[in-house]
């Protein structure tokens, strides 16, 4: 079939909207009717090559839309039902098996190299194929995702705002509800007040962590946090982010979370812990970053872990984000402000301004 897409044809170069041709659903593979999508920082660094992702490219990894067809194999997804679009996972792997596909031996080959499961893809154009992303390439009017990537979610939410909880929400949230799990009253840092930060804030809140520190560069970002759930907040271009956080956490922060992608916020991450403390890194930089780190920081029993997509089931974890927003307790509709399709190259560059902390795309 004939659809629209946002199309990267070279390292850095604005998208363009233009006709691209999909291919049916195969086996266990779902055809989507994309509503809306949001845009991520690992969209931005695949159409910059920081993430080497074959070109050209329909990127895009945060769809949110309604089932069109289902392919042979497929019995929990039928047509017309919501559906949020996340990570892909071969389901095969020791780790899939055992209910991490969030750490899927295959997670770099299937979400970054541009080819669906059996290395063959569902999009071409003028008549040459073109890399999906993330198993969906949901920068585009409909797609094709893999049923493993689709997580059915319910109908009396709307639908075009669920897109972030495939990545950014899930993954923010997520470093705080499914990999720290704070007791309340603990303190945490969260570095960065993008929509990962943002989230992670909102997750401690739901914790009832006692002391919630957002560090930003951002004013108005800053000011956000503390609407979410921030007790504190630390502008970085203002002094010494460390010793601010030490006026606030004598001792140190029980926990915290790197989500700027800058490697000496990792550094101050660490060093701003507690004895015993834990960090953990859930923004990437481009391919080769590296972080310094002081052995003895270390040594004296003090944490520094990877992390990747909210270490959840999707399927589990996302309806459970959901229930929370229908109660009140994560307001993850404040992070967002809506773009038309046609305007990506205009909600990247308020992304990258930071006036817009999560644009989604609607699709007329």
């Amino acid at each position: 079939m004939q659809t629209k897409a946002a199309v990267t044809f070279g390292s850095g170069e604005p998208f363009e909207i233009k006709h691209i041709t999909i291919d049916e659903p195969q086996t266990n593979e779902v055809l989507i009717r994309l509503v809306g999508t949001g845009i991520c920082h690992t969209d931005i660094l695949a159409q910059t090559q920081a993430y080497p992702v074959p070109l050209p490219a329909v990127l895009g990894h945060e769809g949110a839309g309604i089932v069109e067809k289902v392919g042979n194999g497929i019995s929990h997804i039928q047509p017309g039902d919501h559906v949020v679009l996340s990570y892909s996972s071969c389901g095969s792997c020791d780790n899939c098996l055992t209910g991490k596909a969030f750490a899927c031996q295959r997670f770099y080959e299937l979400n970054f190299e541009g080819r669906m499961a059996d290395r063959s893809t569902r999009l071409h154009i003028e008549g040459q194929d073109a890399s999906n992303f993330f198993g969906q390439s949901s920068f585009a009017y409909y797609a094709v995702a893999n049923s493993r990537n689709v997580i059915k979610v319910p109908k009396d939410v709307p639908l075009e705002m669920l897109g972030p909880l495939g990545c950014g929400v899930q993954t923010g949230s997520g470093a705080v509800l499914n990999k720290l799990k704070p007791e309340p009253g603990t303190s945490i840092v969260v570095f960065g007040a993008g929509t990962v930060g943002l989230s992670a804030i909102m997750a401690a809140n739901v914790c009832h962590c006692g002391i919630i520190i957002a560090v930003d560069v951002q004013e108005n970002r800053l000011e956000l946090a503390k609407e979410l759930g921030a007790t504190h907040t630390i502008n970085a271009r203002e002094g010494n982010v460390l010793e601010a956080i030490m006026k606030i956490a004598e001792k140190g922060v029980t926990y915290a979370i790197e989500s700027s992608g800058r490697p000496e916020n990792s550094r101050n991450a660490v060093d701003s812990l507690t004895v015993t403390g834990r960090a953990v890194q859930v923004a990437g930089g481009p391919i080769g970053s590296e972080v310094t780190l002081d052995i003895n920081t270390i040594l004296f029993e003090r944490n520094y872990e990877g992390f990747l997509m909210g270490e959840s089931v999707p399927q589990i974890y996302i309806p459970r984000l959901i229930e929370l927003y229908k109660q009140g307790k994560f307001p993850f509709d404040k992070l967002i402000t809506y773009y038309s399709f046609e305007d990506i190259n205009k909600a990247v560059e308020d992304a990258h301004k930071g006036t817009t902390i999560k644009p989604i795309l609607k699709f007329s």
